[in-house]
């Protein structure tokens, strides 16, 4: 019968509920005039005319107050609440006309009251118990435990206790005042007690509800619970329930950041905003992982006007529809964004839109990034790092721009990959223009990896777990540094306000970390076990697939020894080595015209001769040169500068 009710339409269901208020209103008058008389056989014939005016009453109060509304499964405390103030209103009322009748009986009316709460609301938590019962008859939930009894934990036991999914039996939390108490009928417990409850309980999956907690915090809680046969989930960041990107009740994979991330270092107010409030601001390569977030960062500290410029279409879609989203919903924001599809390699182009728009500060994002690509793409990772950061540069000199931020990559020191080599060239430009002179100030920002961002290993990762494995690493003693995309944003636009002009900003990333015990912790975490040799039962391999073509073993930051410490304790200032103007020239001459002939092989000579440091490690490797052969290159017009 129950399954049959469930497949009504909606009005009819709202109609039975009608029907069934009607009823319950009737029984709780007749009851209340029983127990005022002290009789099951009460007299009625002078309060007759109540049982008419009772539902005439409150089902217009009812539906007036939305109790009709609501799905009584799902039904939770507001909507309780909601059926507290109909009743009363309908009995008080009610009383009120059976005083103007002349009939009136206040403690009838009290118990009219009690009863019309008990049926009405009763039966709707009736209903709601027995769709939870039914969903736990029929649906093998996970017996999962959630770390954290504060309000996200009380949240989140609440949220899952009205889907099919989740059967939360425990609690976890450190703090002892809570131990041994209970959220929901649920028992918080010691996290000591973890390994015990884990097997006692049959648990297989622990949800973290710890949104406020440090990294610190975190990561000694995931180190604890690594060793665990469970799979670790977590609930949103902080930052993201502030902003609204999501709900206390998303569950989701771990994220990376929890791993590897470190508390974060208050940014220096000033220095952050310096280059950016007030001003006219263009970030190129906007629709990229630190591209889009230094947008995303810009946004929030009120800027004249933001100039997204973005080659990819679909990627400056994404950027403008994130950043009008951000807007609708905070509604003192008024930032002008002006999306401008288009190549930095445009040189008049750029002067056009850096005069139109009256530009102040460029965050020069735009690159190719990815080093095993641009390796075998030698000549369009030079003309985009190299071509398109010296264009940007001269257009931002020609419209008078104020500041001008390169973000770079430790790739470039001592590279032993066209990538690298390509963004240490584009360095050793912007130094070179910053020694000519001008009103540009020129900054370079160097850093390692970024969590999660496009391309990085992070992301492939937990691909290949969802996927069964094997998870592949290149080498077992591969290691990197790894920052949060929103940290290294927010010292790109710090770094660019201490710039006098051909500085080399170096980010401090940390401890570096090594790339298998990486992949190793995110299996853990996963709920699942590495196979190896010394375990070859467990779930998922782990394969070494060897280096990469211009892949180092590890990166570094500084070419040479000589740094000085900045204002901030997480940026320090490179001494490196530059070229004249002269000699850039020069060198950009040869490329140009290399790269025109599609003389790969010229144009890492070249790389090789202006970068003493460079050292590829591999033989050629570029597609188009090996497919026509060294001998066929065909005749081209003269290159132009």
């Amino acid at each position: 019968m129950m399954k049959s009710l469930d497949q009504l339409p909606r009005h009819y269901k709202r109609l039975i509920m009608v029907a069934s208020d009607f009823g319950f209103l009737l029984l709780a008058l007749y009851l209340a005039i029983c127990i005022s008389q002290g009789t099951f056989v009460p007299h009625i014939m002078k309060s007759w005319w109540l049982f008419l005016a009772a539902p005439v009453i409150a089902i217009p109060i009812f539906i007036r107050l939305g109790l009709y509304r609501a799905v009584v499964r799902y039904i939770e405390w507001h909507a309780e609440l909601t059926i507290f103030k109909a009743v009363t209103l309908s009995a008080l009322v009610l009383s009120a006309v059976e005083r103007l009748g002349g009939d009136w009986h206040v403690p009838r009316m009290i118990v009219y009251w009690l009863l019309s709460l008990l049926y009405v609301g009763g039966s709707r938590l009736a209903v709601r118990t027995y769709y939870q019962s039914l969903y736990s008859r029929h649906c093998e939930k996970q017996r999962v435990a959630i770390y954290g009894a504060g309000n996200a934990g009380a949240h989140l036991a609440k949220s899952i206790g009205f889907g099919s999914e989740y059967h939360v039996i425990a609690f976890f939390d450190d703090n002892p005042e809570l131990h041994g108490s209970s959220v929901g009928g649920i028992t918080i417990h010691n996290p000591a007690r973890l390994t015990e409850l884990i097997h006692e309980l049959g648990i297989t999956q622990v949800l973290l509800a710890i949104p406020s907690a440090l990294f610190s915090q975190r990561k000694a809680i995931l180190a604890r619970l690594e060793p665990l046969p469970v799979h670790v989930k977590t609930i949103p960041a902080l930052h993201d329930l502030v902003t609204g990107k999501v709900k206390v009740d998303s569950v989701g994979d771990l994220d990376i950041d929890d791993l590897l991330g470190r508390d974060p270092v208050p940014p220096d107010e000033h220095l952050l905003s310096a280059c950016v409030t007030g001003r006219a601001v263009l970030v190129t390569g906007a629709g990229g992982s630190i591209g889009a977030e230094l947008c995303r960062q810009i946004m929030t500290l009120n800027p004249a006007r933001l100039v997204i410029f973005e080659l990819s279409e679909f990627a400056l879609y994404q950027i403008k529809m994130e950043l009008l989203e951000y807007q609708a919903t905070h509604h003192g924001n008024t930032v002008e964004i002006f999306p401008i599809l288009g190549s930095v390699n445009h040189l008049h182009r750029m002067e056009m839109i850096l005069n139109t728009f009256e530009i102040d500060t460029i965050y020069h994002a735009a690159a190719y990034k990815h080093v095993p690509l641009v390796e075998k793409n030698p000549v369009e990772g030079v003309r985009n790092n190299i071509f398109g950061t010296w264009r940007m540069a001269e257009a931002a000199m020609a419209a008078k721009v104020k500041t001008f931020v390169l973000i770079s990559t430790d790739k470039a020191v001592r590279p032993t990959s066209v990538m690298g080599a390509s963004k240490r060239f584009a360095e050793l430009v912007l130094q070179a223009l910053a020694r000519k002179g001008g009103r540009t100030s020129f900054v370079m920002v160097r850093f390692g990896n970024v969590l999660d961002s496009s391309g990085s290993v992070v992301p492939l990762f937990r691909q290949q777990i969802r996927a069964g494995g094997p998870v592949t690493v290149t080498h077992p003693d591969i290691i990197r540094y790894f920052m949060t995309i929103p940290e290294a944003a927010q010292l790109v636009l710090q770094s660019g306000s201490m710039g006098k002009g051909g500085d080399v900003f170096v980010l401090n990333m940390g401890t570096p970390v090594k790339i298998v015990d990486l992949a190793r912790r995110m299996i853990h975490l996963s709920g699942l076990t590495p196979r190896d040799e010394a375990h070859p039962d467990g779930d998922i391999a782990i394969e070494f697939t060897g280096l990469r073509p211009g892949e180092k073993l590890y990166e570094e930051l500084l070419i040479g020894d000589t740094v000085d410490w900045t204002e901030h304790p997480l940026i320090m200032r490179a001494n490196e080595e530059e070229l004249t103007w002269d000699e850039v020239f020069d060198f950009l001459k040869k490329l140009d015209k290399a790269c025109h002939d599609f003389d790969s092989v010229e144009v890492r000579r070249l790389l090789r001769e202006a970068i003493p440091a460079y050292h590829p490690q591999y033989e050629f490797e570029d597609y188009l040169w090996t497919k026509i052969g060294y001998d066929t290159v065909p005749e081209f017009h003269e290159a132009a500068i």
